[in-house]
């Protein structure tokens, strides 16, 4: 699942878990939320890591054209 499918679960459970009082739900549905930011927060920094690659790929090619 992604990000925003696991905050849209996580909210979804705090949200009857609280209509219920089902203290289980509500914990359930706060960790999903947690699960989602973490799964941003990776996303996020994968795409600057590979956003970082291709600069350096970049950089080497054009030394590389440089050189002729």
């Amino acid at each position: 699942m992604g990000e925003k499918t696991d905050d849209a679960k996580g909210r979804m459970k705090e949200a009857v878990g609280d209509l219920t009082d089902d203290e289980r739900l509500k914990r359930e549905g706060k960790m999903d939320r947690a699960s989602g930011a973490v799964k941003g927060a990776a996303d996020d920094a994968k795409q600057k890591v590979d956003e970082g690659v291709d600069a350096a790929k970049d950089k080497i090619r054009d030394a590389g054209d440089d050189d002729r």
